[in-house]
């Protein structure tokens, strides 16, 4: 606090800043989930005796709003902020309020902003994980492992048969016969191509350094040879079937147990006598007959 008065007077009597100046009394502020903060922001006496001031906030997903623009805080701030002259506070914050502030000044012609990210610590919680419980050798095998509330962003670690794994298994005699890719930031422990040395229970770590690491449910993975016979036996077993059900579908037809197509009716002739109009005088009858179906 001392320090960011000195920085203030500095900025209004020294002259040793650039004209249209905002400074901030750190740029990076942590603070634990529902404790108050705040954002201290001063300017240079040249952006005029009543500048304009706007504060923006841009979340961790990327989205930004005003958080206080003309003069007064937005309706998804109110209650929770307080804007004063060199700053704002916050009452109580939440993970959500996460992100970088922007602290804009303008006036007399004038502009200039400084931004200052807010980390709010939150524990990790038992993270979740995917494991196989059996896989086939030779085959890609991904194991994963994600921790939804830890701020910052957990880290991660995992575990065989309760040893922690190197993330490196090249740089350590033990290890070097492991052929896996752990990635600690997002989670991931792949196999590109397992072998039965990775057979053993796995479980994954989520720490980012506040409060205690988080251990998530230990899984078996078995990584069994992949079964030949078994396969060729199936096929077989497939075929058999198939030649069995042709069998049975021309025993039935010869016996005459399936069902007849529909016999299609003849056609016929239906004659009609001759009209008086039909018959011409010194003429022999001549009989007309249409065809009807």
């Amino acid at each position: 606090m001392l320090t960011f008065v000195f920085v203030c007077l500095s900025i209004s009597l020294t002259g040793l800043h650039a004209a249209f100046t905002v400074v901030v009394a750190s740029p990076s502020v942590k603070v634990k989930e529902n404790e108050g903060v705040d954002l201290k922001c001063a300017y240079t006496a040249d952006f005029g005796a009543t500048p304009r001031i706007e504060w923006k906030f841009k979340d961790l997903k990327g989205y930004q709003f005003f958080i206080y623009f003309a003069g007064m805080i937005t309706a998804e701030y109110a209650g929770r902020i307080t804007v004063y002259d060199g700053g704002l506070r916050f009452s109580k914050v939440t993970r959500a309020d996460s992100g970088d502030y922007d602290c804009e000044v303008s006036g007399n012609s004038g502009y200039d902003e400084k931004t200052i990210k807010l980390t709010v610590l939150v524990p990790p919680s038992k993270p979740v994980s995917r494991i196989p419980s059996s896989v086939t050798t030779g085959s890609n095998v991904r194991l994963t492992c994600f921790d939804a509330d830890g701020s910052p962003p957990s880290t991660y670690k995992w575990y065989k048969d309760n040893t922690p794994l190197p993330e490196d298994p090249t740089m350590f005699p033990n290890f070097k016969n492991l052929t896996y890719k752990m990635n600690v930031f997002s989670g991931n422990l792949e196999f590109p191509s397992i072998s039965k040395l990775d057979t053993g229970s796995y479980f994954c770590e989520a720490f980012n350094g506040e409060g205690a690491p988080q251990r998530g449910d230990a899984v078996h993975m078995e990584v069994r040879d992949l079964n030949v016979g078994g396969i060729v036996a199936g096929v077989i077993v497939a075929l058999v079937v198939v030649g069995l059900l042709l069998i049975g579908l021309w025993f039935a037809s010869t016996k005459g147990y399936l069902p007849k197509k529909a016999e299609s009716k003849p056609k016929q002739a239906v004659y009609t006598q001759p009209r008086a109009d039909d018959m011409d005088d010194g003429d022999e009858f001549r009989q007309k007959s249409s065809f009807v179906v």
